[in-house]
C-alpha cells in the first residue's frame, strides 16, 4: 500500500492529533502478500495488514484517481481505509458488505471508490463511522 501522506495537509476532517495517531499506527503496519483467489477480479492487489495481534485483508484496484479499496470490516481494516482516504482524498462512494457475502471477506467489508464505480449497498457507512471504528486499532 504505502504512499506519501503529507502530514501538513489533512484531507480528512478530523482533529490533527487523531490524524497524527492514525499515521503513526499506519507506520507500524506490516504488509504481507495475500493469496489471490481464483474468484477475485484479476486487477485486485490483495495484501494482509498486520498490527500487533490483528490482521486485516486489504484489496486495492485501479489508480489513485480512478479505483477503489476494500477492507475487512474490523478496526484494522478501517484504519487501512482511513489511511487510504488520507492519501487519496475523500472517496466518491462508500459502502459496506455484510459478512458471508464474499468469501475473501467472511466477516464483511468496507469499500471506498474514487472516480466512477459502485460500492455494495448492504450498509452505507459515513466516513465518521469509519474513523470511529479505526480508533479501536490505535494503541
Amino acid at each position: 500500500m504505502g504512499g506519501g501522506m503529507n502530514p501538513t495537509e489533512p484531507p480528512l476532517a478530523i482533529h490533527p492529533g487523531l490524524r497524527a495517531r492514525f499515521i503513526a499506527a499506519g507506520a507500524k503496519i506490516e504488509w504481507k502478500p495475500a493469496a489471490v483467489a481464483a474468484s477475485r477480479p484479476p486487477e485486485r492487489r490483495p495484501q494482509i495488514a498486520c498490527l500487533r495481534d490483528d490482521e486485516a485483508r486489504v484489496e486495492e484496484w485501479g489508480t489513485e484517481i480512478e479505483g477503489g479499496t476494500m477492507v475487512d470490516s474490523g478496526p484494522l481494516g478501517a484504519l487501512a481505509l482511513v489511511l487510504a482516504i488520507d492519501r487519496r482524498g475523500p472517496p466518491s462512494a462508500l459502502g459496506a458488505l455484510h459478512g458471508g457475502r464474499d468469501p475473501a471477506f467472511p466477516s464483511g467489508a468496507i469499500v471506498a471508490v474514487w472516480g466512477t464505480g459502485s460500492v455494495p449497498e448492504d450498509e452505507r457507512p459515513r466516513l465518521a463511522d469509519v474513523v470511529d471504528l479505526a480508533r479501536y486499532a490505535l494503541e
